[in-house]
């Protein structure tokens, strides 16, 4: 019954175990437009599930499916082996699942403590934080920074800083620390570093690789393949709403992942398979 819930960088395969998250037969249209067609993905824990396809492909969809940001028409979604139903975003969120999108959706003018807490925010106990609504600042900084720390995030230093004075890559910093101090059960990271440079781009490919060394399951659409090839140990290739095919970098090589992108090759293996 279903429930509703409010370097290459090392990419060896995860060992056996049950997926975090599975997404079985999902569908999605909008209007005549079928943008997802029997979709089935699963994501382990410690692993990074690499998500590529042309514009159209069905990625972003997909996403927005898993996310509770849009209902699919039909499919099954499980969560630790319980079928969930997400009816919005902050129901995702709820469960353990947090979406880091391409625009990162910081407050610039809020300092890197406020971004963390943004909507979670830590009142005082007693009369002066369920009458007066008064926040413990204190708390949520102590926090904060055992929580950067605990990410191996060196780029940031001081949490008191305003996330507008802070660099392309350290703001990006930010996003995934809030997603992953507080997405318990699966990261989602939307093209994490398309307006970055080389050196922030490494920077963040290094903290996801952290990330997924520490057994967070992470499910990474980039149009990177070099990166991905790096990052990824499994990587799921859409093509028409469809999953064309499911690759191991380790065995597979971008050449073929682009031309079963385009169209160009039909898949080796079999989706649902790790390759």
């Amino acid at each position: 019954m279903a429930t509703t819930g409010e370097e290459a960088l090392g990419t060896e395969q995860p060992g056996p175990s049950a997926p975090v998250l599975s997404a079985r037969d999902m569908w999605k249209s909008y209007g005549r437009v079928v943008a997802l067609r029997g979709v089935d993905i699963d994501v382990y824990p410690g692993e990074v599930l690499g998500l590529v396809g042309d514009n159209g492909a069905g990625k972003s969809t997909l996403i927005k499916c898993i996310s509770g940001a849009e209902y699919p028409d039909s499919g099954t979604i499980f969560l630790e082996g319980q079928e969930v139903v997400f009816h919005g975003p902050l129901a995702a969120r709820h469960a353990g699942i947090e979406v880091v999108h391409q625009t990162l959706g910081v407050a610039p003018q809020l300092d890197i403590t406020s971004n963390l807490y943004l909507g979670r925010e830590v009142r005082r106990g007693g009369f002066r934080g369920s009458v007066f609504r008064m926040l413990d600042v204190r708390t949520m900084r102590r926090q904060a920074a055992e929580k950067v720390k605990s990410l191996g995030i060196a780029t940031i230093q001081d949490i008191t800083q305003a996330v507008e004075t802070l660099s392309g890559g350290q703001r990006q910093a930010v996003a995934v620390a809030r997603a992953a101090a507080f997405g318990s059960k699966v990261l989602i990271m939307d093209e994490p570093t398309a307006a970055l440079g080389v050196r922030e781009s490494g920077q963040v490919h290094q903290l996801i690789a952290s990330l997924r060394d520490s057994g967070l399951p992470i499910i990474l659409i980039s149009h990177n393949m070099p990166a991905l090839w790096d990052l990824a140990n499994r990587v799921a290739i859409l093509r028409l709403g469809r999953v064309a095919a499911i690759l191991a970098p380790a065995e597979s090589s971008m050449e073929e992942a682009v031309a079963i992108m385009t169209g160009a090759k039909a898949a080796s293996h079999p989706p649902g398979t790790n390759g």
